[in-house]
């Protein structure tokens, strides 16, 4: 069976990585929650780069929840038509912002059993929301963070949800928010998926990936049966 850091261990490394990408945060431009939570909609499987193209100029036109709530379909497919799954999103982001408007008086609830009975809307977007908009500790774990986290060796799981309750009993809840928007720095700056730039991490000398070639293959070989993402 594959090895794990400790728990002491596994919070020195999270919080190297903290010093290492002091400027982590949320990349997506917005402005309120429910901007962020457009955002993170229109952001499922595009590029954070492609939803700020569009958004900021969106968002200025439509600037809530009531404007969106009475566009056209058509409307809003032309606007994101750059980012993909466009007319899905555009379907889901006008019916989520009916939603608001007619059960939330237009505003995002801060609460994720409500946030997940939104169009379009899962787990990792209802967990971007409340802790990136609402400061509410959650982690939300994406390709980056599932992929860090085993591949360091604070997790050993096969699927984002796993991966996501592990975290939350090896880091204090003080430490969730900050920890998911580094992984995600560290896993598009250093942390490659296929070429990891481990000869210039700073946690080489911690991560078991970098420092035990024994262990690599039971790494790669647990990534590569990952479900839920």
């Amino acid at each position: 069976m594959r090895k794990k850091l400790t728990k002491e261990n596994s919070i020195k490394a999270v919080k190297i990585l903290w010093e290492t990408h002091p400027d982590a945060d949320c990349a997506l431009l917005y402005k309120t929650p429910f901007h962020l939570l457009v955002a993170v909609v229109m952001s499922a499987q595009a590029t954070d780069k492609s939803v700020n193209a569009v958004a900021p100029e969106l968002f200025k036109e439509y600037p809530d929840a009531d404007a969106f709530a009475k566009l056209e379909y058509g409307l809003l497919e032309k606007r994101i038509k750059k980012i993909g799954l466009y007319r899905s999103k555009s379907k889901n982001i006008i019916n989520m912002s009916k939603i608001l408007v007619e059960k939330y008086g237009g505003e995002v609830p801060a609460n994720y059993d409500d946030l997940i009975k939104l169009p379009g809307v899962g787990r990792k977007s209802a967990n971007v929301v409340l802790a990136t908009g609402f400061g509410i500790p959650r982690i939300a774990v994406d390709t980056h963070v599932f992929r860090l986290s085993n591949r360091i060796g604070v997790t050993y799981e096969k699927d984002v949800l796993s991966t996501e309750l592990a975290l939350m009993k090896v880091l204090p809840d003080d430490m969730w928010i900050r920890t998911h928007h580094t992984l995600i720095f560290h896993g598009r700056q250093i942390c490659d998926a296929r070429k990891p730039k481990c000869d210039r991490c700073s946690i080489n000398h911690i991560c078991l990936y970098a420092s035990s070639p024994d262990e690599r293959s039971r790494i790669l070989d647990n990534l590569h049966t990952k479900k839920g993402m």
